[in-house]
Protein backbone atom coordinates (compact mmCIF):
# COMPACT_ATOMS: atom_id res chain seq x y z
CA UNK A 1 0.00 0.00 0.00
CA UNK A 2 2.47 2.36 0.72
CA UNK A 3 4.55 1.39 -2.56
CA UNK A 4 1.61 2.38 -4.62
CA UNK A 5 0.89 5.22 -2.30
CA UNK A 6 -2.97 4.12 -1.30
CA UNK A 7 -4.20 6.00 1.32
CA UNK A 8 -5.45 3.67 3.66
CA UNK A 9 -6.06 3.16 7.69
CA UNK A 10 -5.54 -0.55 8.66
CA UNK A 11 -8.11 -1.55 11.07
CA UNK A 12 -9.65 -5.11 12.00
CA UNK A 13 -8.22 -7.74 13.89
CA UNK A 14 -4.56 -6.57 12.77
CA UNK A 15 -5.16 -3.20 13.77
CA UNK A 16 -5.98 -4.90 17.02
CA UNK A 17 -2.92 -6.93 17.41
CA UNK A 18 -0.61 -3.62 17.03
CA UNK A 19 -2.62 -1.93 19.88
CA UNK A 20 -1.95 -4.68 21.94
CA UNK A 21 -5.51 -6.70 22.17
CA UNK A 22 -5.45 -9.46 19.91
CA UNK A 23 -2.59 -12.34 19.45
CA UNK A 24 -2.89 -13.08 15.99
CA UNK A 25 -5.76 -11.89 12.73
CA UNK A 26 -5.79 -13.59 9.41
CA UNK A 27 -7.39 -11.05 7.58
CA UNK A 28 -6.27 -7.83 6.50
CA UNK A 29 -8.89 -4.93 6.86
CA UNK A 30 -8.47 -1.61 5.66
CA UNK A 31 -10.39 2.05 5.58
CA UNK A 32 -9.64 3.49 2.68
CA UNK A 33 -10.32 6.97 0.88
CA UNK A 34 -13.05 6.40 -2.45
CA UNK A 35 -11.56 8.91 -5.13
CA UNK A 36 -11.33 7.86 -8.43
CA UNK A 37 -7.52 8.18 -7.94
CA UNK A 38 -6.67 6.43 -4.74
CA UNK A 39 -9.27 3.71 -6.40
CA UNK A 40 -6.33 3.49 -9.15
CA UNK A 41 -3.67 3.49 -6.43
CA UNK A 42 -5.45 0.70 -4.96
CA UNK A 43 -5.89 -1.57 -8.03
CA UNK A 44 -2.24 -1.25 -8.70
CA UNK A 45 -1.71 -2.31 -5.28
CA UNK A 46 -4.26 -5.57 -5.46
CA UNK A 47 -2.52 -6.17 -8.82
CA UNK A 48 0.96 -6.68 -7.41
CA UNK A 49 -0.55 -8.61 -4.56
CA UNK A 50 -2.65 -10.92 -7.29
CA UNK A 51 -5.52 -10.02 -5.54
CA UNK A 52 -9.04 -10.98 -7.26
CA UNK A 53 -12.21 -10.02 -5.53
CA UNK A 54 -14.29 -12.80 -4.03
CA UNK A 55 -17.83 -12.08 -3.43
CA UNK A 56 -20.03 -9.79 -4.18
CA UNK A 57 -20.24 -6.53 -4.44
CA UNK A 58 -18.13 -5.97 -7.54
CA UNK A 59 -14.66 -3.22 -6.71
CA UNK A 60 -16.86 -0.15 -7.35
CA UNK A 61 -16.70 3.36 -5.49
CA UNK A 62 -20.62 3.57 -5.53
CA UNK A 63 -20.49 0.24 -3.40
CA UNK A 64 -17.48 1.65 -0.91
CA UNK A 65 -19.49 4.93 -0.32
CA UNK A 66 -23.18 3.00 -0.04
CA UNK A 67 -21.04 1.04 3.18
CA UNK A 68 -20.59 -2.13 1.69
CA UNK A 69 -17.05 -3.96 1.76
CA UNK A 70 -15.46 -5.20 -0.89
CA UNK A 71 -13.60 -9.00 -0.34
CA UNK A 72 -10.57 -10.28 -2.61
CA UNK A 73 -8.38 -13.22 -1.84
CA UNK A 74 -4.34 -12.52 -2.38
CA UNK A 75 -2.35 -15.32 -4.82
CA UNK A 76 0.98 -14.01 -4.55
CA UNK A 77 3.26 -16.58 -3.56
CA UNK A 78 4.24 -14.41 -0.31
CA UNK A 79 0.64 -13.56 0.94
CA UNK A 80 -1.03 -16.56 -1.08
CA UNK A 81 -4.15 -16.95 0.43
CA UNK A 82 -4.46 -13.96 2.53
CA UNK A 83 -7.65 -12.50 2.83
CA UNK A 84 -7.90 -8.37 2.17
CA UNK A 85 -11.40 -6.40 3.59
CA UNK A 86 -11.66 -2.52 2.02
CA UNK A 87 -14.31 0.06 3.30
CA UNK A 88 -14.70 3.46 3.04
CA UNK A 89 -17.97 3.74 5.43
CA UNK A 90 -18.69 2.29 8.39
CA UNK A 91 -21.65 3.53 11.06
CA UNK A 92 -20.78 5.58 13.73
CA UNK A 93 -17.45 6.55 12.03
CA UNK A 94 -16.56 9.94 10.84
CA UNK A 95 -15.63 10.32 7.05
CA UNK A 96 -12.38 9.46 5.47
CA UNK A 97 -10.89 12.78 5.54
CA UNK A 98 -11.18 13.38 9.73
CA UNK A 99 -9.86 9.37 9.94
CA UNK A 100 -7.12 10.33 8.32
CA UNK A 101 -6.07 13.50 10.64
CA UNK A 102 -6.20 11.49 13.81
CA UNK A 103 -5.21 8.56 12.64
CA UNK A 104 -1.86 6.92 14.28
CA UNK A 105 1.14 5.93 12.61
CA UNK A 106 3.76 3.19 14.24
CA UNK A 107 7.02 2.08 12.43
CA UNK A 108 7.51 -1.76 12.12
CA UNK A 109 10.73 -3.54 12.94
CA UNK A 110 11.85 -3.63 9.39
CA UNK A 111 11.08 0.51 9.36
CA UNK A 112 7.76 0.17 7.12
CA UNK A 113 5.40 3.06 8.21
CA UNK A 114 1.68 1.68 8.91
CA UNK A 115 -1.41 3.70 9.42
CA UNK A 116 -3.96 2.72 11.42
CA UNK A 117 -7.47 3.82 12.60
CA UNK A 118 -7.17 6.03 16.35
CA UNK A 119 -8.06 4.32 18.90
CA UNK A 120 -11.15 5.54 19.56
CA UNK A 121 -12.01 5.39 15.89
CA UNK A 122 -11.47 1.63 16.36
CA UNK A 123 -13.42 0.93 19.04
CA UNK A 124 -16.28 3.00 17.64
CA UNK A 125 -15.74 0.71 14.10
CA UNK A 126 -15.52 -2.33 16.21
CA UNK A 127 -20.00 -1.98 18.03
CA UNK A 128 -21.36 -4.29 15.33
CA UNK A 129 -23.70 -6.65 15.77
CA UNK A 130 -20.96 -9.56 15.87
CA UNK A 131 -20.03 -11.36 19.19
CA UNK A 132 -16.67 -11.32 18.62
CA UNK A 133 -16.49 -7.81 18.35
CA UNK A 134 -17.27 -6.76 22.03
CA UNK A 135 -14.98 -8.75 23.87
CA UNK A 136 -12.49 -7.35 21.74
CA UNK A 137 -13.46 -3.76 22.76
CA UNK A 138 -13.21 -4.79 26.26
CA UNK A 139 -9.26 -5.82 25.66
CA UNK A 140 -8.63 -2.69 23.46
CA UNK A 141 -10.18 -0.38 26.40
CA UNK A 142 -8.08 -2.78 28.89
CA UNK A 143 -5.12 -2.28 27.14
CA UNK A 144 -4.85 1.42 26.51
CA UNK A 145 -5.66 1.63 30.51
CA UNK A 146 -2.93 -0.68 31.35
CA UNK A 147 -0.59 1.14 29.55
CA UNK A 148 -0.89 4.58 30.61
CA UNK A 149 -3.30 4.02 33.93
CA UNK A 150 0.00 6.14 35.62
CA UNK A 151 0.10 8.95 34.05
CA UNK A 152 -3.17 9.72 31.22
CA UNK A 153 -3.40 12.70 29.18
CA UNK A 154 -7.04 14.31 29.62
CA UNK A 155 -8.07 12.86 26.14
CA UNK A 156 -7.07 8.92 27.43
CA UNK A 157 -9.43 10.15 30.97
CA UNK A 158 -11.77 11.12 28.69
CA UNK A 159 -11.60 7.83 26.48
CA UNK A 160 -11.80 5.72 29.30
CA UNK A 161 -15.12 7.14 30.91
CA UNK A 162 -16.84 7.08 27.86
CA UNK A 163 -16.12 3.75 26.28
CA UNK A 164 -14.07 1.19 29.15
CA UNK A 165 -16.33 -1.82 29.54
CA UNK A 166 -14.71 -3.72 32.07
CA UNK A 167 -16.94 -2.44 35.87
CA UNK A 168 -13.98 -2.36 38.22
CA UNK A 169 -11.85 -0.32 36.13
CA UNK A 170 -14.54 2.09 35.31
CA UNK A 171 -15.13 2.13 39.33
CA UNK A 172 -11.53 2.73 39.53
CA UNK A 173 -11.12 5.83 37.50
CA UNK A 174 -14.22 7.29 38.90
CA UNK A 175 -12.88 7.02 42.43
CA UNK A 176 -9.48 8.56 40.92
CA UNK A 177 -11.19 11.52 39.30
CA UNK A 178 -14.22 12.62 40.93
CA UNK A 179 -14.75 15.75 39.46
CA UNK A 180 -14.63 14.01 35.79
CA UNK A 181 -17.13 11.33 37.39
CA UNK A 182 -18.93 14.23 38.36
CA UNK A 183 -19.23 16.05 34.97
CA UNK A 184 -19.90 13.00 33.19
CA UNK A 185 -22.44 11.09 35.46
CA UNK A 186 -25.26 12.30 33.63
CA UNK A 187 -23.91 11.94 30.21
CA UNK A 188 -23.40 7.82 30.62
CA UNK A 189 -24.83 5.56 33.04
CA UNK A 190 -22.72 3.70 33.58
CA UNK A 191 -20.09 6.46 34.95
CA UNK A 192 -23.60 7.39 37.63
CA UNK A 193 -23.37 3.26 39.09
CA UNK A 194 -19.59 3.34 38.89
CA UNK A 195 -19.59 6.77 40.98
CA UNK A 196 -22.08 4.91 43.53
CA UNK A 197 -20.44 1.42 43.78
CA UNK A 198 -23.28 0.17 42.46
CA UNK A 199 -21.95 -3.35 40.58
CA UNK A 200 -25.08 -5.11 39.66
CA UNK A 201 -26.52 -1.77 38.00
CA UNK A 202 -23.30 -0.85 36.42
CA UNK A 203 -23.14 -4.07 34.47
CA UNK A 204 -26.51 -3.86 33.52
CA UNK A 205 -26.09 -0.54 32.10
CA UNK A 206 -23.42 -2.21 30.39
CA UNK A 207 -25.41 -4.99 28.38
CA UNK A 208 -27.56 -1.93 27.51
CA UNK A 209 -25.04 -0.26 26.05
CA UNK A 210 -24.44 -3.36 24.21
CA UNK A 211 -27.71 -4.39 23.19
CA UNK A 212 -28.15 -0.52 22.14
CA UNK A 213 -25.39 -0.81 19.66
CA UNK A 214 -26.38 -4.35 18.44
CA UNK A 215 -29.60 -2.99 17.30
CA UNK A 216 -28.47 -0.08 15.66
CA UNK A 217 -25.74 -1.99 13.69
CA UNK A 218 -28.58 -4.31 12.38
CA UNK A 219 -30.75 -1.85 11.59
CA UNK A 220 -28.22 0.09 9.52
CA UNK A 221 -27.03 -3.22 7.71
CA UNK A 222 -30.76 -4.55 6.90
CA UNK A 223 -30.51 -2.68 3.57
CA UNK A 224 -27.11 -3.41 2.55
CA UNK A 225 -27.95 -7.24 3.06
CA UNK A 226 -30.79 -6.78 0.67
CA UNK A 227 -29.07 -5.11 -1.78
CA UNK A 228 -26.22 -7.83 -1.45
CA UNK A 229 -28.95 -10.58 -1.75
CA UNK A 230 -29.96 -8.71 -4.90
CA UNK A 231 -26.05 -8.54 -6.40
CA UNK A 232 -25.71 -12.35 -5.49
CA UNK A 233 -29.09 -13.56 -7.80
CA UNK A 234 -27.95 -11.38 -10.32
Amino acid sequence: MHEHQVKCLLMGGQACVLYGAAEFSRDTDLAILASEENKLRLEAALESLEAEVIAVPPFLLSHLEAGHAVHFRCHHPEVAGMRVDIMSRMRGVADFSVLWERRTTLEMEDGTLCDLLSLPDLVKAKKTQRDKDWPMIRRLLEASFFANRSSPTPEQLLFWFHELRTPELLMEITGSHPMIAQQLRATRPAVEHAICGDVSALQTALTAEEHDERTKDQAYWLPLKIELERLRRR
